[in-house]
């Protein structure tokens, strides 16, 4: 209870820090964090394009393509854990750029890949040089905007995602009538590096961070294992794991699923699937705002957004024309990513500014363990029954055991 009571009290604005939270500044870091987060997202969302042009010139089965994906998540679950402690003990600058840069290396190298092996080596290392991202854009706007602003500063964050989503099937397919995958793979690790240098120079850590450096040297030494023992935030956790499994596994296997089921094409696809990232940049800001109108309350927010995307999940699983698809897509883009800003929020409030970067880390690395399964889940499932609806149930599992999780999260009192 210690470290709870210390996070409270780093909650309080002090005089002199309040009017540094509401220069002008913070919407450039905003701006920043949120550039980061989308450079990250079309790195490791490129492949759900680019798999089948890369899987043919490399001779792969359809089902290996989620191979990558299980290679790139699984360095990315191990250091989204060792990057929040980082970034709590380093800042949340410093780790920004600390992984980009890595990351930009790494996206330009996969763009040379030889073999399976090369390319699951350095998909790892992607994994490992992204899972730092999250959980320092998340301490950055979390300590440059106060709780009663936050709301939307991590709506209009996280829109990011959402946007990636949106630019990956939108421009990766236009990009591939005039380049190769290689040619694609290599210009987004440039682009990614530039940013990343560019956030070193530009970027400086918060008020509401920093305030942790003033603190006694006893109070300094926080016991992380009492994360581990809060309640709320493991079950939080576990309803983000959930979460994650439907969001991620739609987004990397909706394209192939609609051209091997209903024999779309991979542009008509990649435009459907562009609706549903559509939908997502709506909800995330908006659902942000209506939270903060409503006093900070988060949870029922949560359980309608995970409760409905599992019933859409299932009614996308039975639709067959390219209309239908169409006009549920951007409903289904709303509910599919519309939890997220609050779910950060939540793990965001329950730590404290001084531990941001773990709590948000250390969920994180298990939310994300549903995008590691999901890939190939779905890939065997849909390769055993020939079934797109099967291939729907299975995603649609991940949200409704989030909505029965959040059930039993005691939502604590807004401040």
């Amino acid at each position: 209870m210690k470290t709870f009571s210390m996070s409270a009290a780093l909650n309080e604005n002090t005089a002199e820090e309040a009017p540094m939270l509401r220069t002008g500044y913070r919407w450039v870091v905003l701006l920043f964090a949120w550039g980061a987060l989308l450079l990250t997202f079309v790195d490791r969302l490129a492949w759900g394009s680019l798999g089948l042009a890369a899987g043919a010139s490399l001779g792969m089965p359809i089902a290996a393509l989620g191979v990558f994906v299980t290679a790139f998540y699984a360095g990315y679950v191990l250091s989204n854990v060792v990057g929040g402690l980082a970034t709590d003990l380093l800042g949340a600058r410093l780790m920004l750029s600390l992984s980009l840069v890595p990351l930009g290396v790494c996206t330009a190298l996969f763009g040379s890949i030889t073999s399976l092996y090369m390319g699951l080596m350095l998909q790892a290392l992607m994994g490992l040089a992204a899972g730092c991202d999250y959980a320092a854009c998340i301490k950055l706007t979390t300590s440059w905007f106060d709780v009663k602003s936050r709301g939307r500063a991590i709506g209009l964050l996280l829109t990011a995602t959402s946007l990636a989503v949106v630019l990956t099937n939108w421009l990766v397919p236009m990009l591939l009538h005039f380049s190769g995958w290689t040619q694609i793979y290599q210009g987004l690790g440039v682009v990614t590096c530039v940013f990343g240098m560019a956030c070193l120079f530009v970027l400086r850590d918060g008020p509401l961070s920093s305030r942790q450096k003033q603190l006694p040297r006893d109070r300094e030494r926080i016991d992380v294992r009492l994360l581990l023992r809060n309640r709320n935030l493991m079950l939080v956790a576990l309803a983000g794991l959930g979460a994650m499994w439907g969001t991620w596994g739609f987004a990397f296997w909706a394209n192939a699923l609609m051209v091997k089921g209903h024999g779309l094409s991979p542009s008509a696809a990649g435009s459907i699937t562009m609706m549903f990232g559509v939908g997502a940049i709506v909800s995330k800001p908006c659902i942000g705002l209506l939270s903060d109108w409503l006093g900070g309350r988060r949870k029922a927010l949560v359980m309608l957004c995970v409760g409905s995307f599992a019933g859409l999940l299932l009614v996308f699983g039975s639709l067959h024309t390219e209309t239908q698809f169409r006009m549920v897509a951007p409903l289904l883009g709303v509910t599919a990513f519309a939890y997220s800003p609050l779910m950060a929020a939540m793990i965001a409030e329950i730590a404290g500014p001084l531990l941001a970067g773990s709590a948000t880390g250390m969920t994180n690395a298990l939310w994300q363990l549903g995008s590691v399964i999901v890939p190939v889940t779905v890939g065997a499932v849909y390769q055993w029954s020939h079934s797109f609806l099967a291939a729907f149930i299975t995603l649609a599992l991940g949200p409704l055991v989030a909505c029965v999780s959040m059930m039993a999260v005691r939502e604590l009192p807004a401040d």
